[in-house]
């Protein structure tokens, strides 16, 4: 599934690149095909590798299709962003160098599956509350409408209002936090195992418990910089996959050591 939006620093016009393109004698048809196929590699969101249906490589005639522009043009553009290092023909497949590192992907896909989760676990608390608030209702109505009713019958009502309360206040107890993380009202931001076992899910080449110790030591001697209960989650995320990038803080016997033939060159 595409993103719905991609970033783009806004000094993109001073880069040295656009301005040699825009030299050129095509330069607006040019710089037009490249905003164009960094928005395709959005929407097929493929780590910046055009192909259709991940079998068939993208081909000059393809993208002018796509583009909506003449062949020979798309050609010409094509071939100045190669050699300006704005792409990359490995194996006859058009490549964007280090997409993912640049548009932060995995960093977004991890802030939605967080988000879906946290509203998931919200909405079965609340229906947990309602339920058990209605059944306590009940009773209490069952009392109001017998008062003629036995001792032993009252005993008994009263029991059944201890286990309800008991099963209510129990069925879901809230983890313990692991850890918290100090914030900018010194209040804290206080964190479980199951997190942490979600994060490991989405940074796998991250020592996520050692990175958050990390952060709370770094908040912990900068106070001035510490986060709003708000901007906590985006932080530790932002952490997170930065040191997924490096891909150095789980030991060389728990990860796996890949080599990315497309990451080799900065884009624009």
């Amino acid at each position: 599934m595409g993103v719905k939006w991609i970033k783009i620093v806004t000094d993109i016009f001073d880069d040295e690149k656009i301005l040699l393109i825009e030299s050129l004698p095509d330069a607006d048809s040019i710089i037009v095909i490249w905003f164009k196929l960094l928005c395709l590699a959005g929407k097929q969101n493929n780590s910046g590798v055009f192909m259709m249906s991940n079998q068939i490589a993208c081909t000059d005639k393809m993208l002018a299709t796509i583009f909506r522009r003449k062949e020979s043009t798309v050609k010409l553009a094509l071939k100045t962003f190669e050699e300006f290092g704005m792409i990359e023909i490995v194996d006859g497949v058009i490549t964007i160098p280090n997409w993912g590192k640049h548009q932060s992907i995995e960093q977004i896909e991890a802030r939605k599956e967080y988000s879906k989760l946290y509203q998931r676990e919200y909405r079965a608390k609340q229906k947990q509350l309602a339920e058990c608030n209605d059944s306590r209702k009940h009773l209490r109505k069952q009392n109001v409408n017998t008062p003629d009713k036995d001792i032993e019958e009252d005993k008994k009502e009263n029991r059944e209002n201890i286990l309800l309360g008991a099963a209510c206040a129990g069925s879901k107890p809230e983890p313990s936090p692991v850890l918290s993380l100090v914030l900018n009202d010194k209040s804290f931001h206080h964190i479980s195992q199951p997190q942490i076992d979600h994060w490991k899910e989405l940074y796998p080449a991250v020592d996520v418990l050692q990175e958050l110790r990390k952060m709370q030591g770094w908040l912990e001697s900068n106070p001035k910089k510490r986060k709003t209960n708000r901007g906590i989650s985006a932080f530790i995320t932002a952490w997170l996959s930065k040191a997924q990038d490096k891909g150095t803080s789980v030991k060389p016997e728990q990860g796996h050591t890949q080599y990315d033939k497309f990451k080799t060159r900065e884009w624009v």
